[in-house]
């Protein structure tokens, strides 16, 4: 397998372990693309409200950036790779729940999207330290491009193996099986994770002092404040839009056509701009991707087919990758070349997660209230109009980052771009 991945590598030098941790991100892509959509379907299928979805959605949200400290507090103790298997675990506990509550799971909403949010918390604290340890500077476009390539390609065929057992399979039976694929999936990435090398913990957790590096720091300050933007468009775009798919069409195989044709684009995307986007295009590519992204959401505010839906996902599709890619490696630069950076670079994830969710957790009550008090109908395409803004004003703050010549050691981080994210 080492060998396999060092011909697509080319002249890049990767290791071992930086092999394994692709195979288990791509374990994880696998079970979060084939299950995690279709929860919200299975939730609405059962409750019939949005305020249901948006409940179980802020249970994750919530409890994703508690863990995310609590994750890092353990990683700064012991070996990274536990704090791993242990967001792998709870992931497993969530499926395993599901599968258990089975017709009352919308009872259990909040509890559930808790559990979730536990589970993306520990794995993604690790995932991203390890990769930080791992991904070396020359392997860093390799990295970020053949897992989101592995994540598309999940994105592909997930939802759609998922929609087609669910269409063949009467009652919940479809619902149950997709669910114990998933689980036993994570059960396999927890196995890989003994393959990978030991390391272990070093030093204090100090969270609050890299909180308040913003202070000191105009390129931290200004990255931190663009994820809270990219937060307020993932709040709400995943439910929303998974929604109104099933809604028009009444399928769960339509839903795995939409995140077919979705993934599809971006996996092709991927390896166009893994090569194409240079480092001095980063802000010019955000800002495309960024406009792009805004302007796709009219196509379904005012009317909406399952045609429109599916011009929507292509076009989507297209964009992510353009602003994905090098909004990442801007992200990690920052953080590469901030204050203490190897000292501290569970401080730094724990911190930029902690952003992120801020701006899905603002996005969501809004969202609640937004309902609550006016029709959802009327209200909904106003909030996508207003948090589809987002991702274009992330260039508003990163126009203005300067991080001057790379350095020779910098290190990095992977950003998830998972089902989790926003459509």
């Amino acid at each position: 397998m080492h060998k396999i991945f060092q011909n697509i590598a080319g002249k890049v030098d990767i290791n071992k372990d930086l092999v394994f941790l692709l195979v288990i991100g791509g374990l994880y892509s696998l079970g979060i693309f084939l299950s995690n959509t279709f929860v919200n379907i299975y939730l609405w299928k059962q409750s019939g409200e949005y305020i249901t979805i948006a409940m179980y959605n802020l249970g994750i949200y919530l409890f994703q950036p508690v863990t995310f400290i609590l994750a890092g507090k353990i990683a700064k103790k012991v070996d990274r790779i536990i704090v791993l298997r242990l967001g792998v675990i709870f992931l497993s506990l969530f499926f395993l729940s599901v599968l258990i509550i089975a017709e009352k799971a919308a009872t259990f909403n909040f509890l559930l999207g808790g559990l979730l949010g536990i589970g993306f918390g520990f794995y993604w604290l690790a995932f991203n330290v390890l990769t930080f340890e791992i991904t070396e500077p020359e392997s860093r476009d390799f990295f970020n491009g053949f897992l989101g390539v592995l994540q598309s390609f999940s994105g592909m065929i997930g939802p759609l193996l998922a929609g087609t057992i669910i269409a063949n399979m009467e009652a919940n039976i479809g619902y149950t099986t997709i669910f114990t694929i998933s689980f036993c999936l994570f059960i396999g990435a927890v196995g890989c994770s003994f393959i990978l090398k030991r390391r272990q913990a070093e030093g204090a957790f100090h969270f609050k002092r890299v909180l308040a590096e913003r202070r000191h720091n105009n390129n931290w300050r200004r990255i931190l404040y663009a994820h809270v933007f990219q937060g307020l468009r993932e709040g709400i775009f995943l439910f929303v839009i998974a929604i109104w798919v099933f809604i028009t069409t009444q399928s769960e195989f339509a839903l795995g056509m939409f995140n077919l044709f979705l993934s599809g684009l971006s996996f092709i995307f991927y390896f166009i701009v893994t090569k194409w986007i240079k480092q001095s295009m980063r802000k010019k590519a955000i800002l495309t991707g960024g406009l792009i992204l805004y302007f796709s959401i009219y196509i379904i505010l005012f009317s909406i087919s399952y045609t429109q839906l599916i011009i929507y996902a292509v076009i989507i599709g297209i964009a992510y990758p353009i602003i994905n890619v090098p909004y990442v490696s801007m992200t990690y630069d920052v953080i590469g070349k901030a204050w203490k950076a190897k000292e501290f670079r569970v401080e730094y994830i724990v911190v930029r997660e902690l952003f992120v969710n801020v701006g899905r957790v603002t996005a969501i009550v809004t969202f609640i209230l937004a309902i609550t008090l006016f029709e959802a109908e009327t209200v909904i395409p106003i909030l996508l109009a207003a948090f589809g803004l987002g991702h274009l004003l992330i260039y508003v703050f990163v126009k203005d980052i300067y991080l001057g010549s790379p350095r020779k050691k910098e290190v990095m981080i992977k950003e998830q771009l998972t089902d989790e994210k926003n459509r």
